[in-house]
């Protein structure tokens, strides 16, 4: 059985069958969707060069032979093991050939199959429509604290502990700041980072609220949301207040990569010479690559990203005076469980 389906249907699935080209998946495509091209990427642009070049008919000919080897590939292959009972919905760009195609075989083989109407199109402008009204729906908790405070392994133990977490850094692959990148993790394109904040947000109960952490618009290349930011700047504040020691511990746990690297960190340091001037830039290379990491995390946290956190909370989170303030004995695990059930604990009374 056929059945068309549009965005707010697509629950009830067993799997959601993208057939767009590798490319096309790789910069976006619906959260736990599975790849299976009716036509590569060197497939799809020889058949629009044919297209225009040649002519229509002779391009839906050749298109047709490719996606029709394909399909037999994929029924051979990675949806060989599915049983009788399977339930597939099927999406392309727009709705139209290729997943109509993809869509009318597995009907025909018998397994109940779903065809999104307009396609990835119609996701994505959902996709926007709903990540520029779902954020005012939630209670926001935003978690503050300076550079190293410990707000994400915060954010992690409210999570384990059950309750609704969005965490934009994990979902960015990014921590946020100049030195921020994860060594060979790449972040994910503009567009999937909004559907998986979108996903995320679509699960939540407006019941109950949502945790976050203080994020400035940009986590590395991937930009917040501008309904999402600003609606958690509103939000009530959760403050740690963390001695510098103990974030110095942190950052070298966290950062580690770095100190295995001094040389690269150097470069990275190098880009704050506008901010600093060169004569205190080179101080901090040259004690990078002496090993001296805690007086550099120290005058690293003191003199640039302590100031800079400052400006930037006080402008943009008008409740953060007013916020619940944790004083951590220390940041590791234990200590961060203890401050996550403190907080739930306030959260109920």
């Amino acid at each position: 059985m056929l059945k068309a389906v549009n965005v707010a249907q697509m629950a009830g699935f067993d799997d959601i069958i993208d057939v767009r080209s590798p490319a096309e998946f790789a910069e976006d495509h619906i959260p736990g969707a599975l790849n299976f091209p009716v036509l590569n990427d060197e497939e799809r642009a020889r058949i629009g060069t044919m297209y225009k070049q040649v002519s229509p008919f002779d391009a839906k000919k050749a298109g047709a032979a490719l996606v029709s080897r394909n399909i037999a590939l994929h029924l051979e292959q990675g949806l060989a093991a599915r049983p009788k009972s399977w339930k597939p919905l099927v999406y392309c760009w727009r709705g139209g050939q290729r997943s109509g195609s993809m869509a009318h075989v597995l009907a025909q083989v018998g397994w109940y199959t779903g065809q999104l109407e307009g396609g990835y199109k119609a996701y994505r402008k959902k996709v926007l429509q709903d990540l520029a009204a779902l954020p005012a729906r939630f209670r926001w908790r935003v978690v503050c604290g300076a550079t190293g405070s410990g707000k994400s392994r915060l954010l992690q133990a409210l999570q384990t502990a059950g309750a609704q977490v969005l965490d934009l850094e994990d979902l960015a692959n990014h921590r946020g700041s100049l030195l921020g990148n994860i060594p060979d993790v790449p972040q994910p394109s503009q567009k999937y980072f909004e559907s998986l904040i979108r996903a995320r947000l679509c699960s939540f109960n407006p019941a109950l609220p949502v945790y976050a952490e203080a994020e400035s618009r940009k986590i590395g290349q991937a930009r917040v949301p501008d309904a999402l930011i600003e609606t958690m700047w509103q939000g009530q504040c959760i403050r740690i207040e963390a001695a510098t020691a103990q974030r110095v511990v942190l950052l070298k746990e966290d950062y580690r990569h770095f100190l295995a690297a001094p040389a690269f960190l150097g470069e990275k340091l190098g880009l704050l010479a506008e901010l600093h001037g060169r004569t205190r830039i080179a101080r901090w290379q040259e004690m990078a690559l002496r090993g001296e990491w805690d007086a550099l995390v120290s005058e690293l946290l003191e003199q640039h990203y302590d100031p800079a956190y400052s400006r930037s909370t006080l402008k943009h989170y008008p409740h953060y005076a007013q916020g619940m303030v944790l004083q951590p004995r220390d940041l590791g695990a234990t200590a961060i469980r203890e401050l996550a059930r403190e907080i739930l604990a306030g959260q109920e009374n």
